[in-house]
């Protein structure tokens, strides 16, 4: 592993998807900061694991959903490393909700989830802008945000309609700031289905987790649940590789979302 001096945040980043971006980012130069809510244990935890690989990180507790957390996050970065190359938006929270119990959500429902899902990496976004655009405008050294959406975003389908609705707004949030924030910056998305996480374990329930884990490796095109590890290796890809890309969406879902067509024979 060559060590860089490049810096990332990752939002939500003490367990599951976010951990494991943290951690892909370690295992290739990175510097990192951390951030939880909550999760105190589990962020201790993924900071030392980062740490161990040999690069630098520090450990933020801010919710995404204050704009002054937020601003704390990137001023905080600032003063560690100097320079901020990388955002990944992964916070994220929803309602487990039957989407056709449509009694089952309210306005305080779809307000919590937009303001966390949506609202925070627009926050977000516009808290390292000032770093990235210095660092393009000096350096020419264009910075990379990557919102973590989701099928839900795509099909209407998921956890609760606020949640699906919330996705679909992070879905046009990357277009405008893809647009407007260019050329300092690119924005782009991925999209997951399932994930084997806790934090889908915990909300499902352990009976309809293993169903929708075994209805995956039985019916998508590819067989398989997917894990946080292959979902961040996707968000990598937009962040490190794809100099040339920007506003784009990524389906990370094994093919679930062709299942509603003809499948071939096999």
């Amino acid at each position: 592993m060559a060590k860089t001096n490049k810096v990332a945040i990752v939002t939500g980043s003490a367990t599951g998807l976010g951990a494991a971006c943290a951690l892909d980012l370690a295992g290739r130069g990175w510097n990192v900061c951390i951030n939880y809510t909550k999760s105190r244990k589990e962020a201790d935890a993924t900071y030392a694991a980062v740490k161990a690989k040999g690069v630098d990180a520090i450990l933020v507790q801010a919710n995404v959903g204050e704009d002054a957390d937020c601003r704390r996050l990137a001023a905080e970065t600032m003063k560690q490393w100097g320079r901020i190359d990388g955002l990944i938006n992964n916070a994220g929270t929803t309602k487990f909700q039957n989407q056709g119990d449509l009694d089952g959500v309210g306005p305080e429902d779809f307000d919590r989830i937009l303001r966390i899902n949506v609202t925070g990496p627009y926050m977000m976004s516009r808290a390292v802008y000032p770093a990235m655009k210095k660092q393009w405008e000096d350096k020419q050294e264009r910075g990379a945000i990557v919102n973590v959406s989701s099928i839900a975003g795509v099909m209407g389908v998921g956890s609760s309609i606020p949640y699906a609705c919330s996705k679909g707004a992070l879905n046009t949030l990357t277009l405008t700031l893809a647009r407007w924030l260019s050329p300092a910056v690119r924005v782009n998305t991925i999209c997951p289905g399932f994930i084997q996480t806790r934090w889908l374990l915990e909300g499902m329930g352990e009976e309809n987790y293993n169903k929708m884990k075994a209805g995956q490796e039985a019916s998508t095109p590819l067989r398989q649940a997917g894990t946080a590890e292959q979902m961040a290796e996707a968000a990598l890809y937009f962040l490190t590789s794809a100099v040339n890309i920007t506003g784009e969406f990524l389906i990370v879902d094994a093919g679930m979302h062709l299942a509603s067509l003809p499948m071939k024979a096999r």
